[in-house]
């Protein structure tokens, strides 16, 4: 009798969560060449398991006024996607971040019996935390990347498993072929100059508010070049109008950037935690819409926005929101830690004891290890 296809459907929306999805694919077919995947999410992913159903661009909207302006498609892709996973009838439904749109898909899953498996928590200690009772009803298995996490949800008497954060595997994987400073310059026309990376985020709205802040806030470091790090799913044309003639911009090079970078001034969310993980000093930067940062204001339970500092429970790095990300207070800021001196490596030798806090690495393979044990 021939045995039954193994399957699971995976839903990342974010480049991020397309990142650790992808390394989580990888390591299941290592274990299991035979699994069957539909997904939707980004290159990343595709480059494992072929296109995606739908793909991230399609998919990531921010803010609650944005969140309003783009319900319609919001609402359709859930349709669409509940009927595809119907028709799909996975083995297991994998999670990924993304929980506006996600925990609407765990909570129907539930109700059809179809097994939730959910990576990398939904940030519930932040705001919004009686979400948790919904979680623990709909999701079977809850698979964390933060420390605090798992005693958080300890307080709600849920078990889930820590299993360390991916991006310490993403950043090891990309080490062992890491390019040189010198090669970096030389494969994007750079000039022999160091370099003050910006990373202004993901999203076409975010980009749009930041980017400019941030690049008139480092246009007086003349003894630096400035690169940006552009977004996949953003073309070089939406760029050219923010540009100035100091700064020079790469697509799909992140890593490298930050690899060769001797500072960054970079957008809250997981970029604060790669740029830390490569022991590049920051400054860190959000500003959303008036009313967006009005009701998050009232909503948000936390000290802090950038994951440093949340992880390291103190201020490591220094976070300008909203009226406070201005190109005045970059500029101040970006001065302590560019040019050396006790600020910066205080800053540094910060980032190795975070790392320490991680849990080592190996994350993507104990994902895989759960996912098939469960699909057994």
């Amino acid at each position: 009798m021939k045995e039954k296809e193994k399957k699971i459907y995976i839903i990342a929306g974010e480049a991020s969560g397309d990142l650790h999805a992808s390394n989580v694919m990888k390591e299941v077919l290592k274990q299991d060449p035979s699994i069957h995947f539909r997904f939707w999410g980004g290159d990343k992913m595709a480059d494992v398991a072929g296109e995606p159903v739908k793909h991230i661009k399609e998919l990531a909207f921010m803010g609650f006024v944005e969140v309003i302006m783009n319900l319609r498609t919001i609402l359709g892709n859930m349709k669409f996607c509940k009927a595809d996973i119907e028709a799909f009838n996975p083995d297991v439904l994998v999670l990924v971040d993304y929980p506006g749109f996600n925990l609407r898909i765990a909570e129907w899953a539930h109700e059809k019996g179809i097994k939730v498996v959910y990576y990398i928590s939904p940030q519930i200690w932040a705001w919004k935390q009686n979400r948790v009772h919904k979680i623990k009803k709909v999701v079977d298995e809850m698979l964390v990347i933060l420390p605090f996490e798992q005693e958080f949800y300890q307080r709600f008497q849920m078990d889930v498993e820590f299993v360390g954060h991916p991006l310490l595997d993403a950043i090891e994987q990309y080490e062992e072929n890491a390019i040189s400073t010198k090669e970096f310059i030389e494969k994007n026309n750079l000039l022999e100059k160091k370099i003050i990376a910006v990373l202004p985020g993901s999203r076409k709205q975010e980009v749009l508010k930041k980017l400019p802040i941030m690049l008139e806030g480092v246009k007086e470091f003349t003894d630096y070049q400035v690169v940006i790090a552009g977004a996949p799913s953003l073309t070089e044309d939406f760029y050219a109008p923010m540009l100035n003639k100091n700064c020079s911009i790469v697509h799909g090079q992140t890593y490298d950037l930050l690899n060769c970078a001797e500072v960054a001034v970079v957008t809250s969310g997981t970029a604060t935690l790669e740029t830390a993980l490569f022991q590049v000093p920051e400054v860190v930067c959000y500003k959303g819409s008036q009313i967006s940062y009005s009701i998050a204001k009232k909503l948000i339970k936390i000290k802090y926005i950038s994951l440093v500092n949340l992880i390291m429970d103190k201020e490591i790095v220094t976070e300008l929101i909203q009226h406070e990300c201005n190109a005045k207070r970059i500029n101040e800021e970006l001065s302590k830690i560019v040019h050396g001196g006790s600020e910066r490596e205080k800053m540094i030798q910060s980032f190795i004891e975070l790392k320490t806090k991680l849990g080592g690495g190996g994350a993507s393979k104990k994902v895989a290890q759960s996912l098939l044990k469960t699909i057994d």
